[in-house]
């Protein structure tokens, strides 16, 4: 018998050829949510009801409430991210459901994202393209957006992983910068030989660090890490850069430091809450730079997410391991 597949969006094409492979051979009975706008929660409940799998997004609250609708036929919550903080891991452990997810495949994609910020903001790229279609640009101006040097400057790591080491080896290597990082987890060996880092504390961090690049996992006790205090332990001519989740950085905090020059700028590929609306204040400052959430975006990723997100949620319902389980919540396959 067929095994219930419930998809909260349209994935990339790949991902969705896969899919629609395996209801053709009769593995699955596949139920994907159309609109580019999520479900509501009314919907969500409503659509999970007898699946045994989900394949979800993080846009999409997976709680005990949302299990317990789904039945206790369900087996697997196949998330298309890495992160998976909009899922209730304990509550899937509970109930015996395997939780999967993406790493590795995006790290590239993301450590290219930071990079760009870090440009944008230290060359005041939108802040001058914006003066030029203002029809403001008259003349060559010898102090006109001036911006920061790069070379030899100190890179601030928090949280250094995979991501983390990747974006580092980029902006070591291209500028000669210093690396310091803050991992209150484990030491990195392998920065510390390759690229010269040194593990320091987190107040070193923030009074060393010219570029302080936040790349930690989206905890109770990583949410609000930065806010008011900590941007005034920064340089004034520091930048602080943050592709991994919003809430981890307290937005009112950040607008007045780039707002009133606590710190040089900030460039955030996500923001508090998520999505900005277009009056929010964050959107309107010229050192602080915004991308909507895109640090994944390239064809090759989103593809390789994908078929990662396919094949947890598929090797589940045939009891095999999963290619990405979330470590909390292996438990016995529900065969």
């Amino acid at each position: 018998m067929s095994k219930k597949v419930f998809v909260s969006r349209l994935l990339p094409p790949e991902a969705m050829a896969a899919l629609k492979d395996a209801a053709a051979r009769g593995e699955i009975q596949l139920d994907v949510w159309p609109e580019d706008m999520p479900p509501s929660r009314a919907v969500m409940l409503q659509k999970v009801r007898n699946c045994d799998g989900v394949i979800s997004l993080l846009t999409d609250r997976v709680d005990g409430p949302l299990l317990d609708a789904a039945g206790p036929q369900l087996k697997v919550v196949s998330n298309f991210a890495v992160g998976y903080n909009n899922i209730d891991t304990a509550a899937a452990k509970q109930r015996g459901i395997r939780v999967g997810h993406t790493p590795g495949v995006l790290d590239d994609a993301v450590a290219d994202i930071t990079v760009a910020l870090l440009l944008a903001v230290a060359r005041r790229v939108p802040e001058s393209f914006d003066f030029a279609k203002q029809g403001k640009w008259r003349t060559w101006m010898p102090m006109g957006h001036v911006g920061l040097d790069l070379k030899g400057k100190t890179l601030g790591i928090c949280g250094m992983g995979r991501i983390a080491f990747a974006v580092a080896e980029r902006i070591v290597r291209g500028w000669n910068m210093k690396l310091i990082y803050f991992d209150p987890h484990a030491a990195n060996a392998a920065a510390e030989k390759q690229l010269g880092a040194r593990r320091v504390d987190f107040d070193t961090l923030l009074a060393e660090a010219d570029i302080v690049s936040l790349h930690c996992a989206l905890t109770p006790q990583t949410t609000k890490l930065f806010g008011k205090k900590e941007f005034a332990k920064m340089k004034k001519t520091a930048i602080f850069l943050n592709t991994a989740r919003g809430p981890m950085h307290d937005q009112q905090a950040l607008i007045e430091a780039c707002h009133d020059g606590v710190i040089f700028g900030a460039g955030i590929d996500v923001t508090d809450p998520e999505p900005a609306k277009a009056d929010d204040p964050v959107l309107h400052l010229p050192n602080l730079v915004v991308t909507p959430h895109i640090a994944s975006a390239t064809i090759g990723t989103r593809n390789a997410m994908g078929m990662i997100a396919v094949r947890n949620c598929l090797n589940a319902l045939a009891g095999k391991p999963l290619q990405h389980e979330v470590p909390e919540t292996r438990v016995a396959a529900k065969l």
